[in-house]
């Protein structure tokens, strides 16, 4: 099935992955070196292998670095704000912890429209005993809001979140299922923990896999959470995307991918947020402590596993735009290449814009041909605006 949708995407005019392209740019390059709720962000939680978190992680009790970056000051276009949901489609649980079972949220993601959580005044941890699972006959609009209390875990052995429009199992919807206008996900208010894809597709989203559609991410963060660790284009140990409906951006606003020692995300590439021919607009956000841990870059080197690329961001791809706004990138960590971003655009038609941002102290990698911390074609166009890069 994976194989064929492949096939049925490199054959779309609607959307041309960037899998189906060489990645000239690295061959010519070696690898390189080496409102959720708020609580301390001293990084107790130090996780185990990938992306894991140890039990008792503050994460778990909804601890952990507060969603998005304290000194973001960009405004939130309309379509990129919260959304409304006063009057729920579902609740999940019925003003107790014990009613907010793994089976009610997966029962409810599927049922789909406005979901909302009712498990108590605390903050409360779900462990996902089996993926959520988007129906893409359940929208137009699916809203799934924590309410800044609610943290899903994947409890270190699975995906949280999923949704394909072309993955027949969740009904397709029209005949491009490519290119269509939804299921439109909005994630608001929400933790993510311990999600890991590892071996259970090629893919990536370790937290969330979304391929068609749109998708929109607000006020929630994204800890310890992993993917394959090797893989030249597998990534996004956080977020994993494909075909957004007709190049429209993915908006990421004030959210947290790590934030603090222990809280890192990882995976073979794109520690935090990874993408093949998506656009981003990512405002008032905070990367820190992600890592991409694959080793030998795309194409992989001879002798590699290859991987290793965008320690916070990792697109390829084509005509796509990488869009920054009062967003902190730093202390992320990469083997191969951009250990902050890594935008290649195989057709050259990609750009980059950063504005009111700072990019900072991410470590490792090679190919930085305009500015360092980004790996990039050299005939990319990024503007810079306010920002910092150092």
């Amino acid at each position: 099935m994976r194989r064929w949708l492949e096939l049925t995407v490199c054959l779309s005019v609607a959307a041309v992955l960037g899998a189906c392209a060489d990645d000239e740019g690295e061959a010519a390059t070696g690898a390189g070196g080496g409102g959720a709720a708020s609580a301390s962000a001293g990084g107790t939680g130090a996780g185990t292998g990938a992306g894991g978190a140890t039990p008792e992680s503050p994460a778990h009790e909804g601890g952990g670095p507060p969603a998005g970056n304290p000194d973001g000051r960009c405004a939130v276009p309309a379509e990129a704000q919260a959304v409304d949901t006063s009057s729920p489609t579902r609740v999940i649980g019925d003003g107790t912890p014990e009613s907010c079972t793994s089976a009610a949220v997966v029962d409810a993601v599927a049922g789909g429209g406005i979901i909302t959580f009712d498990c108590g005044p605390d903050p409360i941890t779900i462990t996902l005993e089996e993926t959520a699972k988007i129906f893409n006959d359940t929208g137009p609009e699916i809203v799934i809001d924590g309410g800044g209390l609610v943290t899903l875990s994947g409890g270190g052995q699975r995906r949280i979140l999923y949704m394909n429009t072309c993955d027949e199992a969740q009904v397709w919807t029209t005949p491009n299922c490519d290119n269509q206008d939804h299921p439109r996900l909005t994630i608001q208010n929400l933790t993510f923990i311990e999600g890991d894809s590892t071996d259970e597709d090629d893919e990536g989203g370790g937290a969330v896999f979304a391929q068609g559609g749109r998708l929109k991410v607000v006020n929630s963060r994204f800890f310890n959470n992993a993917c394959d660790p090797t893989g030249p284009d597998v990534g996004g140990a956080g977020i994993r995307a494909f075909m957004q409906y007709d190049g429209l951006p993915l908006y990421v606003v004030n959210s947290t991918f790590g934030g603090a020692e222990g809280y890192g995300n990882a995976c073979a590439n794109g520690g935090g947020i990874s993408s093949i021919g998506v656009s981003w607009t990512v405002i008032n956000s905070l990367f820190s402590h992600n890592r991409a841990i694959g080793n030998g870059g795309n194409p992989a080197m001879s002798g590699t596993p290859g991987g290793g690329s965008g320690g916070a961001i990792y697109n390829d791809g084509n005509t796509m735009t990488l869009t920054l706004c009062g967003t902190r990138i730093e202390r992320n960590e990469v083997n191969a290449h951009g250990s902050a971003i890594f935008f290649v655009s195989n057709d050259h038609s990609g750009d980059i814009v950063i504005d009111r941002s700072v990019i900072t102290g991410n470590l490792g990698g090679s190919w930085y041909p305009t500015y360092p911390q980004i790996s990039n074609h050299d005939d990319t166009p990024i503007t810079v605006t306010d920002s910092t890069i150092e």
